[in-house]
């Protein structure tokens, strides 16, 4: 299950790994959101306008930071717990965090079915964590 490292020091780095993934997804959807339709961009100002028009917004690189710090937070994690437990409560995490950041930052409507998926997966990370 965990190699060398306490219960709390493996879920502290299963659970920033998590975070990171969240907060970066978040942020590049609200860029992406704020750009509007790349299709359209490309339309006006060909492919390189486009990349240049994600490549400036702020919101994106701060999303694609924290993208990168989730992959070596990752690499991390996995140097301390066995990935049979990191990879699906990484994975589990993030689609929980997902939902709620969804709802409370991109005013999203997350209904009672993907509410109901949510607690499906709290269950299987704890069922997992075993």
């Amino acid at each position: 299950m965990i190699k060398t490292t306490s219960i709390l020091h493996a879920w502290t780095a299963i659970g920033g790994v998590a975070a990171l993934a969240v907060v970066g997804e978040v942020l590049i959807a609200a860029a992406m959101r704020q750009l509007g339709d790349l299709d359209r961009i490309r339309e006006r100002s060909g492919l390189p306008g486009a990349i240049r028009a994600v490549l400036s917004s702020p919101v994106f690189l701060a999303g694609a930071l924290c993208m990168a710090l989730n992959f070596f937070a990752m690499l991390y994690a996995l140097s301390i717990v066995d990935l049979s437990l990191a990879a699906p409560a990484i994975a589990s995490l993030t689609y929980v965090g997902n939902a709620v950041a969804a709802k409370l930052f991109l005013h999203e409507n997350v209904d009672r079915r993907r509410w109901l998926a949510v607690l499906f997966v709290c269950v299987g990370v704890v069922l997992i964590s075993r």
